[in-house]
């Protein structure tokens, strides 16, 4: 049995590694958590809430030792402060409308009878977290899987294996029934095995989109749900009546914040003709002022990628858009930490760009972005739709009426005005084409984890 190991981007040292179970491992975690499952689906749902929250409150009280074990694992800087914001906005919006969206859904009134749909848990969900967000992701599918009444096994990335342990410290100091969330180290074919023996009711998985099709083929026959996250090539479009410093300020943040390395960052800009030449002069200054360094150092804005390979595909798209006329703004010599065949790279603003280049079609998820003039709304559209992905896209405008008219035309699961890069707890996060299938968070995401079952009872009999 392989082992899974998790290697630093920081300075490539072994950070940590753990066995992986060995089939009748697996078999009685599964056991375990069928059983804690059928117990836990008739606690009150008041009393599952409050058991998620004093969840959340542990793993808040960790986050001091969270953050700069982020940074060893992953290479986000420390001075971000980790992800607990917004695990906790997440977490206590679950809570709040687990009531109203797990509540029975009541026909209209008819005479002798009383109907209802009852929302029912679906009995052990699988969480595959990926390691750029292991917490953010996590909590989407885990917190209200829990709520509702299901089991939870975990499976983090090896990249962020440890982030697996603290979930598992925080709901056992939370008091969770025993077997109700079980972290297991597993393997890829681990997760193939376990998917095909029909042991999984739901998998919700967030990766690269060959990693979801694996999911897929090996839960084919299961009738297991699936939800599939897969990231995105995600666009902006800036109209001439943008707000441009507040848009060029906000498009950096989305470019280059957390390295790029984010499913729902900015990856691909489009400006009207009219603020091409100020938006761009702007947004490059301002890359520029990045600070590429050792993420434990609170005066690094820049860390390195989590592996040498990313950085290096970054790399490779960047020079194929240089060498077919796509002008680079930045020099990665200004940056003493930039080496090649290393995690660290500087970031980078390409324009004279067009989609003949990966770095502008195929997903980069890096420091790289570029930036594009447009003639009109029409063209913006076209350019923005043509992807083989479609997770976010944000428009950039004074114009509430022209956003909500073009967000209409783009293919996307998520319309931004004026914002990206964020999820809203309250809306739900889902994907189209290639960026995935299924829903999480909002009252929506309750509905995924659930079974609807319906009550037909005549009465007075």
């Amino acid at each position: 049995m392989p082992d899974i190991i998790c290697i630093s981007p920081i300075d490539g040292r072994e950070l940590v590694r753990r066995p992986t179970p060995s089939g009748a491992e697996i078999d009685a975690a599964l056991t375990r958590a069928r059983a804690a499952q059928r117990a836990w689906a008739v606690v009150p749902l008041a009393a599952r809430v409050e058991a998620l929250l004093r969840f959340l409150d542990s793993l808040k009280a960790m986050n001091a030792e969270l953050v700069p074990e982020l940074a060893w694992s992953m290479g986000r800087p420390v001075r971000y402060g980790g992800e607990m914001r917004g695990v906790e906005e997440r977490v206590r919006h679950m809570a709040a409308i687990a009531e109203q969206a797990l509540s029975p859904v009541m026909p209209e009134a008819k005479a002798g009878f009383r109907r209802m749909i009852k929302r029912e848990p679906l009995g052990v969900v699988l969480v595959i977290a990926p390691w750029n967000y292991p917490y953010l992701t996590a909590v989407n599918a885990i917190v209200p899987a829990l709520i509702a009444g299901n089991a939870v096994m975990l499976k983090t990335a090896a990249q962020t294996l440890l982030t697996g342990d603290r979930f598992q410290q925080a709901m056992d100091r939370a008091g969770l029934p025993v077997g109700l969330f079980q972290h297991l180290p597993l393997s890829h074919d681990d997760v193939a095995r376990l998917l095909a023996s029909g042991g999984v009711d739901h998998v919700n998985f967030t990766g690269s989109v060959e990693g979801g099709k694996s999911i897929e083929r090996a839960a084919a026959g299961s009738f297991a749900g699936v939800g599939l996250e897969l990231g995105g090539k995600d666009p902006a479009y800036v109209r001439a009546d943008a707000d441009l410093p507040s848009a060029i300020e906000s498009l950096v943040d989305g470019s280059f914040f957390n390295s790029g390395q984010c499913c729902c960052g900015i990856e691909r800009i489009y400006v009207d003709a009219a603020v091409y030449e100020p938006f761009a002069e702007g947004f490059v200054a301002l890359a520029k002022g990045y600070v590429l360094g050792n993420p434990l150092d609170e005066a690094t804005t820049l860390g390195p990628m989590a592996h040498a390979r990313f950085a290096a595909l970054v790399r490779e798209q960047t020079a194929e858009a240089i060498a077919k006329g796509a002008t680079a703004h930045i020099d990665p010599a200004a940056f003493a930490a930039n080496a090649t065949g290393t995690p660290y790279l500087a970031p980078q603003v390409l324009t004279g760009v067009d989609h003949t280049m990966r770095v502008m079609t195929q997903e980069s998820f890096g420091p790289v972005v570029g930036i594009m003039k447009v003639r009109s709304e029409d063209e913006a559209i076209r350019l923005m739709n043509d992807s083989p992905y479609g997770l976010t896209a944000s428009i950039w405008t004074t114009d509430d009426e022209a956003a909500e008219r073009i967000g209409g035309r783009i293919e996307t699961g998520t319309i931004y005005m004026n914002r990206c890069d964020y999820l809203d707890p309250g809306l739900a996060w889902t994907g189209v084409k290639n960026s995935g299938r299924g829903v999480s968070l909002s009252e929506i995401g309750y509905h995924v984890l659930t079974q609807p079952k319906s009550y037909h009872m005549r009465l007075g009999r």
